[in-house]
């Protein structure tokens, strides 16, 4: 399936009309992009950084190797 997106509102809309959707998709990208940060930040402070999420990892896995043996 084809999916043209935006193009035909942009395409077939006076110039006026283009610009207030771009300014709507500004604000809606702009919006998501807010909600993902928020999200990454609770992240952050409720599982650490990269580096400490991989020490976790490394540890667990650790451990389940010696409870194997």
């Amino acid at each position: 399936m084809n999916n043209p997106g935006y193009r035909t509102y942009i395409e077939t809309r006076t110039p006026e009309i283009v610009a207030n959707i771009i300014i709507c998709l500004i604000h809606q990208t702009n919006y998501l992009l807010d909600r993902q940060i928020r999200q990454l930040e609770q992240a952050f402070l409720n599982e650490g950084g990269l580096r400490e999420r991989m020490t976790r990892a490394r540890l667990a896995a650790r451990n389940k190797q010696e409870r194997q043996k």
